[in-house]
């Protein structure tokens, strides 16, 4: 496997003077194509913060990124929006849907702005449906829908363009549990089906049980880091649980 991440001394800080606030300090690793990263740590520890500093939404304030060959660092703003929309996808999860658009509408969202043909657009709406499994929802529109339904909308939505790097913030966090389950499945045979590669912040250890590798954040810093090998998702789930407690906190103070 190649570096398709890149991140080195990586430091965020907010504020001046007095009021200077460090959220993320000399972050340092890698992630390769096609793995299936988890990022989880205390209530402020800073997973949203490093999450948005990867994904361009904001800048770090010390350190690079690099994701493929292309360094972000000293990129200005425009470049960095192309580059999003090119090489990144994103699940939140509040879905960020549009309602006054179908299922379908929604999915071909990123594919219309990207200019890709109209012949090309129809054979991706409806590989991506049938891989999350929606493709009997597609001229339904959000308010039709299940939470769980539309956050496989919103998931086709960001993986339709087939970006290099998927970027996932909480997304089972407004789901019920057979939701959630089926949603992280769905990303799970993606990842091995199609070497997807997924980087998520979660609070939930049955979620993170579902990666390959989990890197803990504690007071803006790496803390470790475990692998699943090859465990079973159960017996990863028990690792996650242990590592939890151990870094402070109950598992529930864990957001």
């Amino acid at each position: 496997m190649t570096s398709l991440l890149q991140v080195q001394n990586v430091g965020k800080t907010y504020g001046k003077g007095a009021n200077t606030f460090t959220a993320l300090s000399n972050i340092t690793f890698t992630v390769e194509k096609g793995e299936f990263v988890g990022v989880m740590g205390p209530s402020g520890a800073g997973k949203s913060t490093l999450l948005n500093v990867l994904a361009t939404i904001d800048t770090p304030t010390t350190g690079g990124i690099t994701i493929g060959d292309v360094n972000l660092t000293h990129m200005k703003d425009a470049e960095l929006a192309d580059f999003r929309r090119d090489n990144l996808g994103f699940i939140f999860q509040d879905y960020n849907l549009l309602d006054s658009l179908t299922v379908r509408e929604n999915i071909v969202l990123p594919l219309a702005i990207a200019k890709v043909p109209a012949k090309d657009i129809h054979k991706k709406v409806n590989h991506i449906a049938q891989l999350f499994g929606i493709s009997d929802l597609l001229d339904k529109y959000p308010y039709q829908i299940s939470g769980g339904q539309k956050q496989r909308t919103a998931s086709s939505r960001a993986l339709v363009t087939e970006p290099k790097l998927i970027f996932a913030d909480e997304p089972t966090g407004a789901l019920d549990s057979k939701s959630a389950t089926d949603l992280l499945e769905s990303l799970s045979d993606l990842n091995q089906s199609q070497a997807a590669t997924i980087m998520m912040v979660t609070h939930d250890a049955f979620a993170a049980s579902f990666c390959q590798r989990i890197l803990f954040i504690q007071d803006g810093q790496l803390s470790q880091e475990i692998h699943r090998g090859m465990q079973t998702r159960k017996q990863f789930f028990q690792e996650i649980l242990q590592v939890l407690a151990s870094i402070g906190g109950g598992v529930n103070d864990v957001i």
